[in-house]
């Protein structure tokens, strides 16, 4: 062991850092950047819409991909399956 090491605590040091004054200015900050006319709501819509859009016209592989993603719980039901009740017909078919 080196002198230098000699110095160095051997238990561990406890050492906590408050942030919360941080993430209070970079949650006002991000607030600034997305403006008064930001809609939470309406960008949840829009981010469904486009999901929908993604899944729809799959080809059969695709959809087969999709319906075995979507039993083993990586993806959630979508569209016009998740107003079926998920029986995995898709838009394959259409």
């Amino acid at each position: 062991m080196s002198d230098k090491d000699a110095s160095r605590p051997t238990e561990p040091v406890e050492f906590s850092v408050d942030l919360t004054g941080h993430e209070m200015t970079r949650r006002a900050h991000v607030m600034a950047a997305l403006g008064d006319g930001w809609d939470p709501v309406e960008m949840v819509r829009g981010e469904e819409e486009a999901f929908d859009m993604l899944y729809s016209g799959l080809d059969p592989e695709q959809q087969r991909l999709y319906d075995t993603l979507v039993a083993a719980g990586v993806l959630p039901r979508r569209g016009d399956d998740a107003d079926r009740g998920g029986d995995g017909g898709g838009d394959a078919t259409a």
